[in-house]
């Protein structure tokens, strides 16, 4: 099934728009999610078989450590079909506390050569409201851990003021926990596609968002999505903020704004149109992993993400100090077998890992 989707599926889908490439996969994972059979045979080309390696992490039981990341299944959609393919969990959004229609297309661009895709989403996704009805009719799946991310609301109109930014952010935590839908909350504050931009990654605006996020009762993990084009002062100071304000962990880290980091740089949009997820992430997301575990040893938790294509490339997150990993891209460019792969190289190295 690898092959066929390497050789077969892949340069067909890599000649279509990846906008409606990714609709499709949408809809089709959706659907595929109703039905106990369609699920069995997802499960059974691209599930995990193997030996039990789950993790427990901040009192929540995932069924393999690999999860996917934000920005795939923005409203919620996939997460009956998601355990077929060896996921342990996913992080759905970023949600918002209005609808949000996204940038003009294309939202995406692949750099093939580059292994990485321009993302240019702007936060699409009916607003939170829509997704906490959605989740209350979609039936859970066993063992499958629900995070959801945060961020604020992205339209033109929007005030850049930021307390209206920071009464944004509290509305969707707020609308969240009284529901209690999700198993974690991240908090996005490091998305680079909105019209009011990274606003709270300056540390002294950080420090006004979280206490009021802590205002909000909450018995639930909560964690920060974290920038990878800072300096490391600068993110030091971000961590001792969410130190201070309770936060259990962080996600290292969001897209790479950088274009000067492509291996093929005359590949990418001649103006800065969104971020570059995939192997431009790599290498800074594993520093950034390093540096955190190092300072604070296990006071954060800490999931990984950004530029994972290998098993061994998983290995080296998780090495780096990754409680969980997550990924998007390896997954569009190596295929739904991925996760699979990972899972067995986890098993077969776990003890090095512990």
């Amino acid at each position: 099934m690898d092959l066929l989707y390497r050789y077969a599926l892949k340069p067909i889908l890599f000649t279509l728009s990846p906008d409606f490439v990714h609709d499709v996969f949408i809809t089709t994972g959706e659907i595929a999610g109703r039905f106990a059979f369609s699920r069995a045979l997802f499960n059974l080309f691209y599930g995990y078989q193997g030996p039990d390696i789950s993790k427990t992490v901040d009192g929540l039981i995932y069924h393999t450590p690999v999860l996917l990341s934000a920005g795939f299944d923005a409203d919620g959609r996939l997460t009956r079909i998601l355990p077929s393919l060896a996921f342990g969990g996913e992080e759905i959004g970023s949600v918002t506390a209005e609808p949000c229609a996204g940038n003009p297309l294309p939202r995406m661009t692949r750099l093939i050569r580059n292994k990485s895709i321009v993302v240019y989403k702007g936060l699409r996704n009916h607003g939170v409201d829509a997704l906490i009805a959605k989740l209350r009719r979609t039936r859970r799946e066993r063992g499958f851990v629900l995070g959801i991310s945060i961020a604020r609301t992205n339209i033109q109109s929007a005030s850049t003021d930021v307390e209206a930014g920071i009464r944004d952010y509290v509305e969707s935590f707020k609308k969240l926990n009284e529901s209690g839908i999700g198993d974690y909350y991240t908090i996005n504050i490091s998305c680079p596609n909105s019209f009011t931009g990274e606003t709270f990654v300056q540390p002294e605006l950080l420090a006004q968002l979280l206490p009021r996020l802590r205002e909000v009762p909450c018995e639930k993990p909560v964690y920060l999505k974290m920038p990878i084009n800072v300096s490391w002062e600068q993110f030091e100071k971000m961590l001792d903020i969410a130190d201070k304000n309770n936060i259990q962990g962080v996600i290292i880290g969001n897209l790479n704004k950088n274009y000067g980091d492509l291996a093929y740089p005359e590949d990418a949009p001649k103006e800065f149109r969104g971020g570059l997820s995939g192997s431009p992430t790599f290498a800074l997301s594993n520093d950034l992993i390093r540096k955190t575990r190092q300072m604070y040893g296990t006071r954060f938790t800490i999931i990984g993400t950004g530029g994972i294509f290998t098993p061994e490339q998983a290995l080296e997150k998780f090495a780096a100090g990754a409680d969980l990993v997550q990924l998007v891209s390896g997954m569009v460019f190596e295929g739904p077998g991925l996760m699979r792969k990972i899972c067995e190289h986890y098993a077969a190295e776990r003890g090095v890992l512990s």
